[in-house]
Order: C-alpha cells, then sequence, then structure tokens
C-alpha cells in the first residue's frame, strides 16, 4: 500500500510520521509530500532518507492513501485531483467537515459508516475530537439535549509560529507574533476569526461538527480560548441531559469506553492536565460531579494532546479502517 503524507514538514505532519510507526501502518511505499518551497528538502524516517515531493509529483504516484494536514485552501485545490486518481484522501483541515457528501469521521464513535466509494473523508477539529469522545457514550445511554464548552486550548494547535511566540516571550527576544496580543502570561479568548453571530469560527466547529457527528438535535454553544500551554487542549463541559444518571454508573461506562481514560479521584488530586497528556493517543476525562444547579445535569473536564487523537491519530485510525475496506 503506498501512502502519502501532504504537509510531511509542519507540525501536526511531523507527529503523523510519528503515530504511523508508532501502528505500524502497513504501507510498502511512503511519499513525503509539502509545499513548493519545501520540495527536495531531505528528511529522514524511521533509519531511511526520503526527498520531499510536490503535490504534482503525488498526484502523479496515485497513492493508495493521502492524509492531508496542510491546510483548507490546498485541500480544496488538491484533495479532488488525488481522488480522481482513486487515491482516498483523509483530511485534517476544515475545508470539507460541513460538506453533506463527506463523511465526519472519528473511528471510535461512526468508523462503520466508511465506504470503499467515500474518497474524501474529513477529520474532525481537535477541540471537537476530544468532545465528542465523551459525549458519545453519555448520549446513547442518557441522551445529551445541551452542552455548555469551554475550550483552554494550546498554542501548538496554531502552529510553528505561535510556539515561537510563546518562547520568544519567555525569553525576552521580539519576533514575529502568531497573535494579536502576547500570549505568555495571557489568555486570548479567540481561537480563529470572528464570524457575523459574533462567536470564533472555532467556537462554531465545536457546535457544528458535534450535531453531524453524534445528532443534530443537540445544542451546543462554546468559548474558544487560546492559552500559554504546550501539549494540548482542556475543555470544562457542562451536560445536560432528557434522562437523569448515577454519578457511578457514568464513571464506569466512561471508563470502559475505548479510547477514554478516567482521571477522577479528588483524594489523590487525579485529574486531566495537558502536562501529562501530550504525547498519549487517549482522551483523559474527570472532575465528574453533578451540577447542583440544574437537573439531569453534568460537570467534567476533558483533556487530549491536540497534535495526537486530536489531529495525527485520529486520522491515522482513519487510514487503518480505510485499509481494511
Amino acid at each position: 500500500m503506498k501512502i502519502a503524507v501532504v504537509g510531511a514538514t509542519g507540525m501536526v505532519g511531523s507527529v503523523m510520521l510519528e503515530v504511523l510507526a508508532e501502528q505500524q501502518f502497513p504501507y510498502t511505499e511512503l511519499l513525503l509530500v509539502a509545499s513548493e518551497n519545501s520540495v527536495g528538502k531531505k528528511l529522514t524516517y524511521q533509519g531511511k532518507e526520503y526527498a520531499v515531493i510536490g503535490l504534482q509529483s503525488a498526484v502523479d504516484a496515485a497513492p493508495d492513501i493521502a492524509i492531508f494536514s496542510a491546510g483548507g485552501e490546498t485541500s480544496m485545490q488538491w484533495a479532488p485531483r488525488f481522488a480522481e486518481k482513486g487515491t482516498v484522501v483523509i483530511d485534517n483541515s476544515s475545508a470539507w467537515r460541513m460538506d453533506p457528501t463527506k463523511k465526519l469521521i472519528v473511528p471510535e464513535i461512526n468508523g462503520h459508516l466508511l465506504q470503499k466509494d467515500d474518497l474524501i473523508i474529513a477529520n474532525p477539529n481537535c477541540s471537537t475530537i476530544q468532545l465528542v469522545m465523551v459525549l458519545a457514550p453519555l448520549h446513547q445511554k442518557y441522551g445529551v439535549k445541551r452542552v455548555v464548552v469551554s475550550t483552554y486550548q494550546s498554542i501548538t494547535g496554531t502552529g510553528v509560529k505561535a510556539v515561537q511566540q510563546l518562547e520568544n516571550e519567555r525569553a525576552g527576544i521580539e519576533g514575529d507574533m502568531a497573535y494579536k496580543y502576547p500570549i505568555d502570561k495571557n489568555c486570548i479568548p479567540q481561537c480563529d476569526v470572528f464570524l457575523d453571530n459574533g462567536y470564533t469560527k472555532e467556537e462554531m466547529k465545536l457546535t457544528n461538527e458535534t450535531k453531524k457527528i453524534l445528532d443534530p438535535s443537540i445544542n451546543v454553544t462554546a468559548t474558544a480560548v487560546r492559552v500559554p500551554v504546550v501539549g494540548g487542549h482542556s475543555e470544562a463541559v457542562n451536560i445536560s441531559f432528557e434522562n437523569d444518571f448515577d454519578l457511578a454508573e457514568v464513571r464506569q461506562l466512561l471508563a470502559q469506553t475505548p479510547g477514554i481514560t478516567l482521571q477522577d479521584n479528588t483524594a489523590t488530586y487525579d485529574y486531566p492536565m495537558p502536562r501529562f497528556a501530550e504525547g498519549k493517543d487517549d482522551v483523559f476525562v474527570g472532575r465528574i460531579r453533578r451540577d447542583e444547579s440544574l437537573a439531569n445535569t453534568l460537570n467534567l473536564w476533558i483533556v487530549a494532546d491536540n497534535l495526537r487523537k486530536g489531529a495525527a491519530t485520529n486520522a491515522v485510525q482513519i487510514a487503518n479502517l480505510v485499509a481494511a475496506l
């Protein structure tokens, strides 16, 4: 099986390569693809040197699977060209997520929907993935009515430029800024651009993608905040259900869900944190407690590495499902 990683020189692309190696993905040929600026650059991967190729060369090579982490514009332009060659595209950008003809996949939840003729498959937003991983088993059991989520998002979600900005600020160096304001010792209540309704694009991704993946009847409202953290996104989530729940049953349900790690022991100060989620594939959940102000309502805290389950790991899981079709 021939596989292409588009955006191989970027932050998500490099993690994608790590995950492919860890999961021992069964490829026979690997194509590392990037923009024209990177063509010819040499990358060493698993002891072998690869020359980065351009997008047209990759299309011409007709890989079986192409995993895209190269931004929405690139995906809109190039994913159909790969698909025309019979290549299955797994896209990390927002380009195809809300297209009604494309499937938005979290393998543990709706991977069974994939079919051989799905040539462009959308990978959900990083903050959406960790949210729906926890919501899915609870929705199945109790019926989710409404979700209020506040996210505390790692600078790695913005990319290398944001990481460099934080490092520069901490070192007292002036340099390029990924954000309109300093990020060190700060929280910026804006992830992505503002829309006409006053929400950011990131906040509406959480709303719309959750509905598409789980159930269009679920009401979701979100506030997304960028914080000076590397390692993962955190979410404070308030969930209202159709039916009442038992806290012990909620914990048991989440603990036995594949891909979720329960960290919920206040006596030992055991709860999820991005410092410890970094580099791991699971979604971590804790601080589970009843909302005492509203019937049938739960509070909890979710953390996941946004570059892994929030992007690369989920994409490679999809690739494994495609390879098995």
